[in-house]
């Protein structure tokens, strides 16, 4: 598989869900043009005060979180190798003032360093939710994390748990509950060709295929010290921040869980520290 190929596959699927998730049925935007913006319930009880913090957010899409992040008082650089997101990212930047804040990037990930020739230059990285599954190579990514953090600086990560992400709904077993879709071990991409959205459930895409990458929560710990970060913590949680599963049930807190018991672990964060 050329790296052309998911690649562009990938693009392709996220420059179309630009304008679903800016849609009438997408992410409600009302919160943030009302300059009181707000992150999912954990990463709004890990992350802490970022003001006065210099932050990239690395795989930004159309920049909610970023611009979230800069009505905190940071200064955010975004960074997405979708055109249509950025350009949307830098349209909500000046609608809501915040130009001065918060600057976008459109690149690759992996071209990162020469997009932002800045290295050792920020406070705090942040990646959150459905962002290092479309990566095949997890050592590459946090090498170029530790590029960008200052001594002391830290990467906040929340993620999808690769446990949950070995299961899926189109395996579902005979009781309802998702079966076996993808090795936790596979190092292959995952191929596959979904026209469905995961905030828009009525919107059907065109660009349906898709290549995804399973990183054993090992190699992600592993790959972030081996580029020289220090492991803070390390969180596993019963929740995810979307319906991963048709039968989770979403809470007072905006989050999805099992209905019953807690039967895997949906999602997990990490602190890690630059030398």
């Amino acid at each position: 598989m050329a790296p052309t190929d998911w690649r562009a596959a990938n693009r392709a699927n996220w420059d179309e869900r630009v304008d679903v998730h800016l849609g009438t049925a997408g992410y409600d935007l009302a919160p943030l043009r009302a300059g009181r913006g707000r992150l999912n319930a954990i990463e709004e009880a890990e992350l802490g005060s970022i003001d006065g913090l210099r932050v990239l957010h690395l795989q930004c899409h159309f920049g909610r979180d970023s611009l979230t992040l800069a009505q905190r008082g940071a200064d955010v650089v975004g960074l997405d190798f979708s055109a249509p997101a950025i350009a949307k990212a830098r349209e909500l930047a000046k609608e809501l003032g915040l130009g001065r804040r918060a600057r976008f990037v459109e690149a690759d990930l992996y071209d990162a360093a020469a997009a932002i020739p800045e290295p050792r230059a920020f406070d705090l990285v942040f990646v959150t939710w459905g962002a290092i599954t479309w990566l095949p190579d997890i050592g590459r990514w946090a090498e170029i994390v530790a590029y960008f953090l200052k001594p002391g600086g830290a990467l906040y990560l929340a993620e999808g748990h690769p446990v949950a992400l070995v299961f899926d709904d189109s395996r579902r077993l005979a009781d309802g509950n998702p079966g076996y879709f993808a090795p936790y071990f596979q190092r292959e991409p995952v191929v596959t060709d979904d026209p469905t959205d995961y905030v828009d459930r009525t919107a059907r895409l065109r660009n349906t295929r898709q290549y995804n990458w399973i990183h054993p929560l090992g190699a992600i710990v592993t790959a972030l010290l081996d580029a020289g970060l220090r492991l803070d913590w390390l969180r596993e949680h019963d929740s995810a921040t979307w319906k991963m599963f048709e039968g989770l049930v979403e809470g007072p807190d905006g989050l999805y869980r099992w209905p019953d018991k807690p039967w895997l672990p949906l999602s997990f964060s990490l602190r890690a520290t630059g030398a």
